[in-house]
């Protein structure tokens, strides 16, 4: 008789497990049901399905005075006009990758 299911073990840190399983919890979606349909996933497409990349963001090294400077003004001018977000919010979709501007 075959086995209906196998165990997956793996290490990770703990801040990280918490952050993951409270994002699932939400959602409604179980930690095994997730692997579950990664693992799927990975026979399907042959691969990781997803990009495994650093987002490249802009830097004050990586942009010019003159970009720097208008970026600088633009984020300037926004606070003056009430136009900004609150840091928890901004960090949030910093994390998402959905910030304005910003491609991750």
């Amino acid at each position: 008789m075959a086995n209906k299911s196998a165990n997956v073990s793996v290490r990770v840190a703990p801040e990280i497990k918490q952050q993951a399983e409270a994002v699932l919890e939400k959602i409604g979606l179980p930690v095994s049901v997730l692997i579950d349909t990664l693992y799927r996933q990975i026979i399907y497409t042959g691969g990781v399905p997803y990009p495994l990349a650093v987002p490249k963001l802009p830097t004050r090294d990586t942009m010019s005075e003159k970009d720097f400077d208008a970026m600088m003004e633009k984020g300037y001018s926004q606070a003056v006009a009430g136009e900004g977000m609150e840091l928890d919010a901004a960090f949030d979709e910093l994390r998402m990758g959905t910030l304005h501007g910003i491609q991750s």
